[in-house]
Order: structure tokens, then sequence, then C-alpha cells
């Protein structure tokens, strides 16, 4: 700690590692098997190939985390895992267009680490209690009182849709169901959301919401016998604003309730009726948990 020169290598680990690599043959190899192996060892793929199983674990899920984990086994891995083209990928995933500019920032990986941005690695979760009069006795001596509870569940995905749930029943039962966007559950509501931010340095999470569609076979033998004139088909969506914040030790976990409306549109005239709540003590904040089931394997590369 108290030589100086030590405290220079650790503070730029890359360049150090890439100058150590290239000293030691002149046919330069990321790792080296540590002992003797019959087997081909992994230092025998090719760079391009090793990149390509680099990929598989950052996933379409963008599971940086392991990837991260996967840095700690030795230098040429870590060398891998600082890959800019990985992190610049990972980064026009999440904000788009918005992120061909590498300033403020001194790295794609530092974009992605101080940038704020909502977490795909798990739930964001908020629990609400109330408590909700019941019906007066017969004989009118007293009225029961009842505590209601129930969650809401918002599960947002790299590629620009979130699910979102409200139900009484505990996450231990609801989190394995948001595992993939084709769940069965019939409650949920799928949409798509953006990120936006603010010229007061807020960021927020806009939301487009609805129920899935499913389509209902006509019985036309209800209407055999009598003329019916047929209800007006609506579509319900719902708007969400949330604002993005970042609670105790934990960075971009914390999602806080600004806008709620219901957009109700009549399919043949095509007009719009707009119901908006009022943001109250009953839409309380959500907070991110993270799920290790939802990034436990890859369906496809990054």
């Amino acid at each position: 700690v108290e030589d100086s020169k030590e405290d220079d290598k650790m503070a730029d680990l890359l360049t150090d590692f890439q100058q150590q690599l290239t000293l030691q043959e002149s046919s330069v190899k990321l790792c080296q098997p540590e002992v003797y192996a019959s087997q081909t060892h992994i230092s025998a793929l090719p760079m391009e190939v090793l990149m390509y199983i680099f990929r598989w674990v950052v996933s379409s899920d963008l599971d940086l985390r392991s990837l991260e984990q996967l840095s700690l086994v030795c230098r040429g891995f870590y060398i891998c895992a600082r890959d800019p083209e990985i992190w610049h990928q990972v980064c026009l995933k999440i904000w788009g267009r918005s992120c061909n500019k590498l300033v403020p920032y001194a790295s794609w990986r530092d974009m992605f680490l101080e940038r704020p941005r909502v977490r795909f690695d798990g739930v964001y979760v908020s629990k609400t209690k109330y408590i909700r009069q019941g019906e007066q006795s017969l004989d009118g001596f007293y009225r029961a009182w009842h505590q209601v509870e129930y969650y809401r569940y918002l599960r947002f995905f790299p590629d620009g849709q979130v699910m979102m749930l409200t139900t009484p029943e505990d996450p231990q039962s609801i989190v394995p169901r948001l595992r993939t966007k084709n769940t069965r559950t019939d409650a949920i509501l799928l949409g798509h959301y953006r990120l936006s931010q603010e010229t007061d340095n807020q960021t927020k999470v806009f939301a487009v919401i609805m129920k899935k569609k499913e389509e209902k076979p006509v019985d036309y033998h209800k209407y055999r016998y009598f003329r019916r004139v047929p209800a007006q088909e609506t579509d319900h969506s719902f708007h969400v604003g949330l604002q993005l914040c970042s609670s105790g030790r934990q960075r971009f976990n914390k999602l806080v309730w600004i806008h709620h409306s219901c957009h109700i549109t009549c399919r043949s005239t095509g007009e719009t009726a707009v119901t908006t709540f009022d943001i109250d003590k009953m839409y309380t904040p959500l907070f991110f948990a993270r799920v290790k089931s939802f990034t436990a394997y890859s369906e496809k590369p990054l």
C-alpha cells in the first residue's frame, strides 16, 4: 500500500495485464493451463471463439453480473471481459441511439455503471396495505374491519417490453411465473417502456401496458332466433409514469409513481376516453429484488 508504483498498477489493471501478456511470449495467449491436462485447454481456442463464448455469458438478458464474475478467473479473462465492443452493444440495447457519444463517461462500461437505467435481473415489487370497512352485523352492535394486502410486480426486458401484475399472492409463488414473457397468468399486463432523462437530471420510465388479447370464438347459435345489438368493442390501455431513484447501497433500485391513467378506445369510432388516477398512499414505491433464476441460463448470445 505504501508503494506508489503498486498504486499506479492497481489504478489501471487492464493496461498492466495486457503488458504482462505481451512480454511473456511472442505469440500472445490469453490464458495458460495451471496444471497439465491431456484434454484440449480453453487457451487453445482462437480469440474470436473465446469472445463468442463471452457473448453467450452476457446473453440477450444482458447478464453483466456473470461477465464480471467470469473476469475473476485470470488476467486473460479480465481483458476479454473489458472488451469495449461488448459494453458498447450493451449500452446500445439499453439506451438505443441516445448513447452514440461516450462523453462524459470514460468508457462504455462506465456508462453502464453510472447512467441511470432499469434492471433486468429481477423484479420491482411493492406491497400495499389498507383497512377496509366491512358490513354491519345483523344485530347492529359491531361492524367488521378487514386488512387488505396486495402486491404490484414490474418486470423489464432489454428489448423494451415490460410486464405488470397486481395480485394478492406473495412473491414466492408469483416470481417464477415472470421468468419469460410467455407466461400463462391471465391477469398480467404486457406493454412497452422507454427511458426519459429530463432537464432536471431526473430519469423517468414511461410505459403503455394492456391485457393480453384472447380471441373468443363467435357463438352464432346465440343470435340465431332473435336479433341483438352487439356491444361496442373497446380497447383498454394503461399509461404509467415512474421516477427512477436509488436508495441505500443499491443503485437504480427504486421506482416512484408519478402518473397512472386508463385509456379506453372505441374500435368503431376511434374515440378515446382518459381517466387519470390520483397518486396517493395506495401507490407505494416499487423496490428491486434480484432473482437468480432469471439469469440461470442463456437463450441467445449478445
